[in-house]
């Protein structure tokens, strides 16, 4: 069966003009990191963080990185490789901003 554009019930469509930075680097635990942060005018401030490796995203502002074990259970990774990602993460991620 095939589907048209007329066969699905769009709750939002849009386009916008986003930047993305590709970061690749190695931490103490020997893990390889290649990530794409993508910046854009949607959730609040926060960014897109893709693992290209494993193909896994995830919304995340500095707020995020407080939540214990959030980033190891994401990005499928052990308590150093986490605080890896967390101590680059914190460099990177702007505050959230909340709106009304």
């Amino acid at each position: 069966m095939t589907f048209s554009e007329k066969d699905l019930d769009f709750l939002s469509d849009s386009t916008e003009q986003t930047s993305t930075r590709f970061v690749t680097f190695i931490g103490h635990s020997m893990k390889r990191f290649d990530l794409a942060i993508t910046t854009t005018n949607r959730f609040y401030g926060k960014k897109l963080v893709t693992d290209l490796q494993a193909g896994k995203t995830a919304i995340l502002g500095s707020d995020d990185l407080d939540e214990e074990g959030y980033l190891e259970r994401v990005y499928s990774l052990d308590e150093e490789e986490g605080e890896e990602l967390r101590g680059f993460l914190y460099q990177v991620l702007g505050e959230p901003h909340f709106t009304d």
